[in-house]
């Protein structure tokens, strides 16, 4: 995806899926509510975020994205240990009800667990922490033994509940790990649309990341800065959403920067690219 001072320049294929979505008069498909979360660690000098390459089976297979994906039944019916900012207070910042506030915060934790094998959970409530989180003694530990893989896996193929799985270790949903960042639907054009919202979070004190999920052939850390300039110079592929929200983290300057910036972010309006296609020039990706 490449940026420039009039927008995104339109991949090719995405340019002759519009145009034929439009010739033929198509039906927007209705948004399917997700969730996603950028994942961030502290380096020596600055910080880093996990991407995904979905494999190319999925819907946008090819594309470097963060973990995440949509919101289940499961989600909306969990009846979970909480601790953080409490579901009507998510309400607020989402610009949802308290139940969808719910379950989406829920679909994140899920998401991220199953996608990355991190675990936004802990065996008591604590104050929240925010970004950057000093020691979070209340934050399970390691999660990749085999009993973890285990539990996981039941998770992803749906033969446990998330909220079953957490109640099973005695754990607690910590919401105060995640924090509100942007929402995005897909553009009209696409057959598979989705209203994501999107969360940061900091990877915790003895966790690390695992390709664990068969929805993506390729991960990394990368600082965000480099990140943008191998999407410019082609060697990573990445939707709108995607590279709009790694050049914001970047500008943020480092892991407090970005706290301080969620904190006054709208996450509630959401942001659609809209792709203008001209009699002639380039087409290009708008945001609006």
């Amino acid at each position: 995806m490449t940026i420039d001072s009039d927008g995104f320049v339109a991949p090719a294929a995405l340019v002759e899926h519009a145009r034929r979505f439009r010739a033929e008069g198509g039906t927007p498909a209705t948004p399917r509510v997700a969730a996603t979360v950028l994942l961030l660690r502290p380096t020596d000098t600055d910080f880093e975020v996990y991407v995904i390459r979905r494999v190319a089976a999925m819907t946008f297979g090819g594309m470097y994205a963060f973990p995440g994906g949509g919101v289940d039944r499961s989600d909306s019916e969990a009846h979970v240990d909480w601790a953080g900012p409490t579901p009507t207070e998510w309400a607020d910042r989402l610009g949802v009800a308290p139940d969808a506030a719910q379950a989406i915060v829920c679909a994140a934790a899920r998401e991220v667990f199953e996608e990355a094998g991190v675990l936004l959970a802990g065996p008591a409530p604590a104050a929240a922490g925010g970004l950057p989180a000093e020691a979070h003694p209340t934050v399970v530990g390691d999660v990749s033994g085999d009993d973890w893989e285990a539990a996981r896996q039941d998770l992803e193929g749906r033969r446990l509940g998330f909220a079953a799985l957490l109640a099973d270790r005695q754990l607690t949903l910590r919401s105060d790990l995640l924090l509100p960042w942007s929402r995005w639907i897909t553009p009209e054009f696409e057959p598979r649309r989705f209203d994501t919202y999107f969360f940061v979070a900091l990877l915790p004190a003895g966790q690390r990341t695992r390709d664990v999920s068969g929805e993506a052939d390729h991960t990394l850390w990368i600082r965000p800065a480099d990140a943008l300039a191998r999407a410019e110079a082609g060697e990573l592929t990445m939707l709108p959403p995607t590279v709009v929200t790694l050049a914001q983290v970047a500008a943020a300057g480092d892991l407090a920067g970005v706290a301080r910036a969620a904190a006054d972010r709208d996450a509630a309006t959401p942001i659609t690219p809209r792709l203008d296609l001209p009699a002639d020039g380039e087409p290009r990706f708008v945001l609006g």
